[in-house]
């Protein structure tokens, strides 16, 4: 049975209570590459701090994921076997507490029709903001791509104009080694019920490292000057292998692209990073 158009724009929800603590926080940060080294301690305020932690800006799609926004389309007709993540998108409005209790606003912003060979595009808008004071705190956009759900009769649109990265070589780039358990580790953060035979690293997961690079490299290590990151992904990625992180920035933008070392694929590309100007 076909998705119905009409019933995906329809699908919201309101003040979905999200609540997080300190270990969460540092356990996100662990499962994304932080913390690896001990005897850095410039990234110890991330992982491991008695007087409280600074918080990754990338935890805010980790936080989405807790809330009621991704089931949002558990019951929408789509195809399931056929759904992949294809873009990720968060932008802060002020550094996220290290614990709290959230509300999040979700729903669907867009539902594109990319023909029955290509699927459907279906873009989740989620925005957060404190219970306490109802301060906001971030906005996240995630794309999924319904393989099996294409030809429905919606609207023929593409979707955002996908950020292109700079054709010259990269200003700059940072290597990382993942670990062979780096999936299970991270799906500790998660409400992720089970891994393939073969797991690969979940989007989140690239995501994550890709804002960890961008901090060491270029913000060293000052979590509130990133304000915003948009990517996609092209592949998968897994445990074990070897990351480079290709960086290039122009003024307050950073473009950014994960490569695979060992196969020379990319897994993360048109990386967009917005600095604090």
């Amino acid at each position: 049975m076909p998705i119905d158009y009409e019933h995906l724009m329809s699908l919201r929800s309101r003040g979905e209570r999200v609540h997080y603590t300190i270990r969460d926080v540092g356990l996100y940060a662990l499962g994304v590459g932080l913390g690896r080294d001990p005897t850095r301690q410039i990234e110890r305020p991330y992982t491991d701090e008695p007087t409280g932690l600074k918080t990754l800006p990338s935890f805010a799609s980790v936080l989405v994921s807790k809330g009621a926004s991704n089931n949002l389309l558990d019951d929408c007709g789509w195809d399931a076997s056929r759904v992949e993540l294809r873009e990720e998108t968060f932008s802060l409005d002020r550094p996220i507490d290290d614990s709290g209790t959230l509300l999040v606003d979700s729903e669907v912003a867009a539902v594109f029709d990319k023909g029955a060979e290509e699927g459907a595009l279906i873009t989740v808008e989620s925005r957060a903001r404190r219970e306490s004071d109802g301060q906001p705190v971030f906005t996240v956009r995630r794309a999924w791509l319904a393989g099996g759900d294409g030809g429905f009769g919606g609207p023929r649109g593409k979707g955002g104009t996908p950020h292109g990265v700079p054709q010259r070589r990269p200003d700059m780039t940072a290597t990382v080694a993942t670990r062979p358990d780096q999936a299970l580790l991270f799906r500790l953060s998660t409400d992720q019920k089970f891994l393939h035979p073969v797991p690969s690293l979940p989007g989140l997961c690239l995501q994550g490292i890709a804002c960890h690079a961008i901090l060491q490299v270029i913000s060293e290590y000052d979590h509130t000057l990133i304000r915003s990151l948009a990517v996609g992904f092209a592949g998968p990625a897994y445990p074990g292998e070897t990351l480079v992180a290709e960086l290039w920035q122009d003024a307050n933008i950073v473009s950014c692209r994960l490569r695979v070392l060992e196969r020379n694929t990319v897994v993360l590309d048109q990386g967009r990073c917005v600095l604090a100007a």
